[in-house]
């Protein structure tokens, strides 16, 4: 293992992150829930600096599920202000390295200052270059997938006269993640051991990594852990190693790259 995250190979080109266990966290020390949230937010800062380290070019997080709903109505609420409250506070940093925010899901229903909030980060980091950050909030992979239907046939019609011309490529450019990569890497923390409606069509050939650790406590070395996994994965999408002409060890699969001025 490198000693810093900036030497890990580019060949990580998207990752994909379920940050479970906020609330958890909190009960195990005697904490209000949303102290775990709030926690949760350093967490994520990290996450997307130590991407930027690494030369990852796509992180998508899932920061509010179509089925958090079911929470009780004071954390939702909380869940709603600690977002816009943590856009606000952030976009001018997040701007400032570059970093492109796209939100992902559906936004009927939800507060309007958060729909502002998103709408006004979107447009000021739209032409950035650097990582591109997408935040599914309201998200669900079903929903997704139904969306995607919906887009396809009001944008290209004629595919409804001719349907045997529809392919899983033409398809997937009407998802939400269409100008994003398939992730390489699916990290789930909290212990939990289930995709949860997340990047249903997306995640089809990703590497998936479990972590007991919750997610306010998800750090620099839990990312070189599931950063080591990844590398330590034969990703064969259907063939054999012989077929894909893969490489065999995490040794000659990461590219170490220096950085510096």
């Amino acid at each position: 293992m490198q000693d810093k995250l900036e030497n890990y190979s580019l060949s990580l080109k998207h990752l994909a992150v379920v940050m479970d266990g906020n609330g958890r966290w909190a009960q195990e020390r005697g904490l209000p829930r949303n102290l775990g949230h709030e926690q949760g937010v350093e967490s994520l800062k990290n996450l997307v600096r130590n991407c930027t380290e690494m030369g990852i070019g796509f992180l998508t997080v899932f920061a509010f599920s179509s089925e958090n709903w079911a929470r009780s109505k004071s954390e939702i609420n909380f869940l709603m202000t600690l977002f816009v409250r943590t856009i606000n506070n952030e976009l001018t940093k997040l701007d400032n390295q570059g970093v492109r925010l796209t939100f992902v899901g559906d936004k009927y229903g939800l507060p309007k200052s958060l729909i502002n909030t998103m709408n006004v980060s979107e447009t000021k980091t739209r032409s950035n270059k650097g990582l591109k950050l997408n935040i599914c909030f309201n998200y669900g992979g079903k929903w997704d997938i139904v969306q995607g239907i919906k887009n396809l046939i009001k944008n290209d019609p004629d595919l409804l006269k001719n349907y045997n011309s529809l392919t899983e490529e033409i398809f997937s450019k009407h998802l939400s993640l269409s100008e994003s990569p398939s992730p390489d890497l699916f990290i789930r923390t909290g212990g939990e051991k289930r995709l949860s409606n997340f990047l249903l069509w997306d995640l089809a050939y990703t590497e998936l990594y479990f972590t007991d650790t919750f997610w306010p406590d998800f750090n620099e070395n839990h990312l070189k852990m599931a950063v080591d996994f990844y590398y330590s994965r034969k990703r064969k999408f259907g063939g054999t190693s012989e077929t894909n002409n893969l490489i065999e060890t995490p040794e000659e699969k990461r590219q170490v790259v220096k950085c510096g001025n």
